[in-house]
């Protein structure tokens, strides 16, 4: 007999899955989490600060963020399967979920979509994790209450919420290269309201190479050239709980960044670039309201700007600007005002009998301006996004659940202006998806899952109109991309306090945005010029495995591994870039006595195709910390990065850090 209580009788399931999963191995309610910040499909929070995962390895909490010294988003979802890492041509970090970017894996914070209109880019070396109590990863399939372009999932960054009347922490560090950092967080939760606040810095003048590194005309080794970074960010949230079923939160982010471009170790390839300046700043409302004893209403709004500034020399004494060509270029500066404004609403009811039921609207607009150093206007426009969507969790029984979805996304491009160019505004895109996810919980402790989500990514800005200093021919027309994600899976305890996890997944993409170059050319020039096109085919398959473990009362192991197979169906000559075959990781807590804790961490990674001529090696790194607790609170950290000095690179001419020294003191009440 179907029980007609399902939401209730789920969620006990859930409650004592998520406690077994996770006895064994970090805690995930170490630090509370924001709980109007998160997004999720089939599970609702097991336990007060807690984030219940919903597919493999899609969760990094901040014990974890701070057991394995991740300052940095990057670095941070770095440690799990399906994740790799790369830098781009401006020395980026850029995510990789299951060969997806972040343009069609994105980024958002507390549900809130934090990208950068015009390319979906961001540096996710400028999102730290000093105010961060965890992150959710969703692959593949993915709720639709994430809205349009989450074509491979979405990366979800979830804010603190106080639970006492007075908590906080404090942070400082140094390292190699003249880094120092330093964090401070403060909450208070006086029941009816609540206030969390955080500030954090960090620099570092630059960082230090490999011994192995084999000097070229433009960078001698030691030192990396230009690699300095300044970034400061304050965050402020104010919130009303005036009952046990309502909640209302404001938030408030400033974020400033200062970077140097370290120049290609290839002088062929070589460009003297600075960022005086990259900032962002965040405007956020969410709130959840009970409207009946069975219906409920949450609301997103918000508006983020985005500014950045860089400026382009014609040498490495980064003293003249390089001014040539046409537009931003005639200067030496290409300056970026990008503004997001828009909102969701989510209305959920479980009025009819084992269903919860959620119908979603979104509404974003995006707008892009580019002046020069003059203030000249270069290039300004400006789209709307909306999506109507529902979703719905039908109890087929006490251990089975079945997810379905289904959303509509429109792109309506708004006003186009690019100086020197008559663009005429081209028509409205749509598109069309639909999912669906078999849950089935063997025991309290075991969750096997089966899904298939059809997902879209629309282009961009960038994508339809840029010109890449006249290299491009624009393609206002240019349509979306199209993915067919599927994935089966197990979460499981398969003993006293372990946690296992696997999974197999298969895509099929079509209509891929890729560059086709003119016939009998293999580059982009302005005598040659390329174009955008809806012309890729790829089909993408792998498996994740995932085992953690305590193996006596002093010792905890854990790892994974991801197996990748991207293939260009469309185009078998031409390589997929930047994503590694094969990814394993390693580590161990060892706590020879109660206020010691020693944490070494083993990352391997195959080769990966930094162009269509070159590959970059396989490499492997190791990690070693030591954490001391003299007392309560109060914790001192050192450690190495990278200890064997290995030379190796994530993207052509752009060499990570050699061996790098690290301390920390932290102290928590």
């Amino acid at each position: 007999m179907l029980n007609p209580h399902p939401t209730r009788s789920r969620q006990k399931i859930l409650a004592v899955l998520v406690a077994n999963l996770l006895a064994g191995g970090l805690s995930q309610a170490a630090d509370p989490v924001f709980e109007l910040g998160t997004i999720q499909v089939t599970a609702k929070k097991p336990q007060v600060g807690e984030v219940g995962e919903e597919q493999v390895a899609s969760v990094v909490s901040r014990e974890e963020m701070k057991t394995f010294n991740r300052q940095n988003v990057a670095d941070a979802v770095n440690l799990l399967s399906g994740v790799t890492v790369s830098n781009n041509s401006r020395n980026e970090k850029i995510i990789y979920l299951r060969g997806y970017d972040v343009r069609q894996a994105p980024l958002f914070i507390d549900g809130i979509p934090v990208y950068v209109p015009y390319d979906g880019y961001v540096d996710f070396n400028r999102f730290t994790t000093a105010d961060l109590s965890a992150i959710q990863v969703v692959k593949g399939f993915s709720s639709v209450a994430y809205g349009p372009n989450a074509l491979g999932g979405a990366i979800n960054l979830i804010s603190r919420k106080p639970r006492a009347a007075l908590e906080g922490d404090f942070n400082i560090g140094f390292g190699t290269g003249n880094e120092r950092h330093t964090s401070a967080n403060l909450g208070t939760n006086q029941g009816m309201w609540y206030l969390q606040a955080g500030v954090s810095y960090s620099d570092a003048d630059t960082f230090r190479m490999s011994s192995d590194y084999k000097p070229t005309s433009t960078e001698n080794g030691g030192r990396r050239e230009n690699a300095y970074y300044r970034d400061s960010k304050a965050s402020f949230k104010f919130g009303l709980t005036p009952n046990a079923t309502d909640e209302y939160a404001i938030s408030y982010i400033k974020q400033d960044g200062e970077k140097g471009q370290p120049p290609s170790t290839d002088p062929t390839a070589a460009r003297y670039w600075k960022w005086p300046y990259w900032n962002k700043e965040s405007l956020y409302f969410v709130s959840k309201t009970a409207l009946t004893q069975h219906e409920s209403m949450k609301v997103r709004l918000y508006v983020d700007k985005f500014e950045n500034e860089v400026d382009t020399y014609t040498n490495s004494s980064y003293a003249t600007l390089k001014t040539s060509g046409s537009g931003s270029v005639s200067t030496g500066s290409s300056i970026y005002n990008d503004k997001t404004q828009g909102g969701s609403l989510t209305f959920e009811t479980t009025r009819l009998p084992y269903n919860t039921l959620r119908l979603i609207g979104h509404y974003k607009q995006d707008k892009h301006e580019e002046t020069d150093a003059t203030n000249q206007l270069n290039t300004a426009y400006k789209d709307t996004l909306a999506s109507l969507s529902a979703e719905d969790n039908i109890q087929l029984g006490e251990q089975w659940l079945l997810s379905l979805g289904f959303a509509h996304h429109e792109l309506r491009p708004d006003s186009v202006f690019s100086r020197g160019n008559a663009y005429s505004l081209p028509a409205k895109q749509t598109a069309n998806n639909a999912q669906a996810g078999l849950f089935y919980d063997l025991t309290t402790n075991t969750r096997f899952y089966a899904t298939v989500a059809q997902k879209t990514r629309l282009p961009t800005l960038k994508d339809r109109y840029s010109a890449r200093l006249n290299t491009y021919i624009e393609n206002p027309g240019l349509q979306a991309e199209q993915s067919v994600n599927y994935e089966i899976g197990y979460q499981g305890s398969p003993w006293q306090g372990a946690k296992a996890e696997a999974a197999i997944f298969y895509s099929d993409i079509d209509d891929k945005i890729q560059t086709v170059y003119k016939p009998g050319t293999s580059s982009c020039s302005a005598t040659a010029r390329c174009q955008m096109q809806n012309v890729g085919q790829v089909h993408s398959s792998g498996f994740e495995l995932g085992l953690r473990s305590p193996v006596t009362g002093w010792l905890d192991l854990g790892g994974n591994f991801t197996y990748l197979n991207m293939e260009n169906v469309s185009s078998p000559n031409t390589k997929l870039t930047d994503v590694p075959r094969q990814k394993a990781t390693f580590y161990a807590l060892i706590r020879p006595f109660g206020q010691l804790e020693i944490v070494p961490f083993i990352e391997s990674e195959s080769a990966r195709w930094a162009s269509n001529t070159v590959r970059v090696g396989a490499h492997t790194t190791l990690n070693l910390k030591a954490a001391y607790k003299p007392m309560k609170g109060l914790t001192l950290e050192a450690g190495v990065t990278n200890l064997t000095d290995q030379n190796y690179a994530l993207a052509d001419g752009f060499p990570n850090p050699g061996r790098m020294w690290f301390g920390n003191l932290n102290y928590q009440f």
